[in-house]
């Protein structure tokens, strides 16, 4: 069982995890010159879902992430990194 503090941790990188991905995904809407509406409706959903993705109100599944991609013809590519190598890395420097 995580402790406070432990549990505190995770729930801050989740969240800096979920704005980096909002980020991501707002950057390519635009550089697409997509509305939310436009998006939305290449998704078959309705724009308030966009928006509230997009505000940080909900958390998405990680479907409605790819089909998202997919109507930006983005691919998703997630990397998981070892934290006692990543730390070993930086000692170097």
């Amino acid at each position: 069982m995580n402790t406070p503090k432990e549990s505190d941790d995770i729930i801050n990188k989740q969240n800096l995890i979920r704005q980096e991905i909002i980020k991501q995904y707002i950057a390519c809407r635009k550089i697409r010159n997509l509305t939310q509406k436009d998006l939305a409706c290449a998704m078959g959903i309705k724009r308030p879902n966009i928006s509230r993705f997009e505000t940080g109100q909900c958390n998405p599944t990680l479907d409605l992430l790819v089909k998202m991609a997919e109507c930006m013809d983005l691919e998703i590519r997630i990397e998981l990194v070892d934290k006692s190598k990543e730390k070993d890395d930086e000692k170097k420097y």
